[in-house]
């Protein structure tokens, strides 16, 4: 037990159809076949394709954190998707760097008709070997267990999928079987060489790790998450886009406005920056709820809107929003740093005195 999951392979992909991506799940479920190479599957860039919308967009410089990298691509014209290129066009500072020399990497791809898809892999393999990547081939493996009454996406070079012949289901079953046994293949490199090359990731203000437990913070500073409040309208409490957190709340504690109405007039400003910090801890509340009740998924806070509810000639807004901004530092620590505005409006929903407006980067 103690070797579960020791190993820590990326698989990359972008998909158009979500093609690539079925394929991509199967090489992730050959990788963690034996337990002791984990997957993480990653997109290049966001996709409004219903089944993708929800899978997290990787960073360049986190490539060379993993033990391994399964990259996965359409089939574009006999060449890799622009999507792609575009990526690996912006990973010239780990090549100066050295940082992906001699580990492991394999390649698979979803093809239209088929044609151009041996070109397309050896374009990837010529990219991958520039960074002096240890790369991976199928071989024969698996051929002699396919359906050959059909025409199949196996190639010596990785496993691909003919998406535009839909006699059958595509990917078929045999393409998912090949998939499924490159991931196995390429896991047991992945695990031979884990750990002979430093892991360690390019240093970047973008890259934040994750070092404490933030149940733990929540626990020894006594801060009690509120239940999830109930929206009142057509909308969501939070929505993901990417890697981002999107959430929108008011000052709504059990059920009701706490201290409601304009500064200076109904509440004093020190009411307001409990109010303030009330609406923070619904949004934080909602965060857990969208990273699957793990606070410690998110990578950073990365921007806080407030505004506030007053007369024309108030000025002291930024100082109402510390307490919002206070408390997220206090929680997470260097990934609470955000960017900030602040302003006032003549009135706010449901006579609320702050709405802020919170956006998480999460993994």
């Amino acid at each position: 037990m103690a070797q579960e999951y020791g190993t820590k392979v990326l698989i990359l992909f972008h998909s158009d159809n979500g093609g690539t991506y079925e394929l991509a799940k199967e090489v992730a479920k050959g990788i963690e076949n034996d337990k002791k190479v984990r997957a993480v599957i990653k997109q290049v860039k966001a996709s409004t394709n219903p089944k993708l919308k929800d899978v997290p967009i990787a960073s360049v410089e986190e490539l060379a954190t993993y033990d391994g990298i399964a990259f996965g691509s359409p089939v574009y014209f006999g060449n890799i998707s622009t999507a792609m290129i575009e990526f690996i066009a912006k990973t010239i500072d780990l090549w100066s760097k050295h940082a992906l020399e001699g580990k492991p990497a394999t390649v698979f791809m979803s093809a239209g008709s088929g044609a151009g898809k041996e070109l397309a892999l050896q374009a990837f393999w010529n990219t991958l070997a520039v960074h002096g990547m240890v790369l991976v081939s199928n071989g024969i493996s698996g051929y002699e267990n396919i359906d050959k009454n059909i025409p199949q996406g196996n190639s010596v070079l990785g496993t691909t999928s003919l998406a535009s012949l839909k006699s059958v289901e595509r990917p078929s079953k045999s393409e998912r079987y090949l998939a499924e046994l490159q991931g196995k293949n390429f896991a047991k490199v992945a695990f031979a060489l884990g750990g002979t090359k430093s892991s360690e990731p390019i240093k970047s203000s973008n890259i934040v790790e994750n070092t404490t437990d933030i149940n733990q913070v929540l626990k020894q500073k006594n801060i009690i998450l509120p239940a999830l409040p109930k929206a009142v309208g057509n909308y969501e409490l939070f929505v993901r886009s990417g890697n981002l957190v999107f959430i929108n709340q008011v000052a709504l504690k059990d059920g009701k406005i706490f201290n409601p109405g304009k500064v200076g007039i109904d509440v004093t400003e020190e009411q307001v920056k409990e109010a303030t910090k009330v609406t923070m801890l619904n949004i934080i509340a909602i965060l857990k709820e969208a990273t699957g009740g793990d606070l410690n998924r998110v990578k950073r806070c990365v921007q806080l809107i407030g505004t506030f509810n007053t007369n024309d000639t108030y000025t002291n807004h930024a100082a109402l929003m510390n307490a919002a901004s206070d408390l997220t530092v206090e929680i997470f620590g260097e990934k609470g740093k955000h960017t900030r505005n602040t302003s006032g409006a003549y009135s706010l929903p449901v006579g609320s005195s702050v709405g802020i407006q919170a956006i998480f980067e999460i993994e």
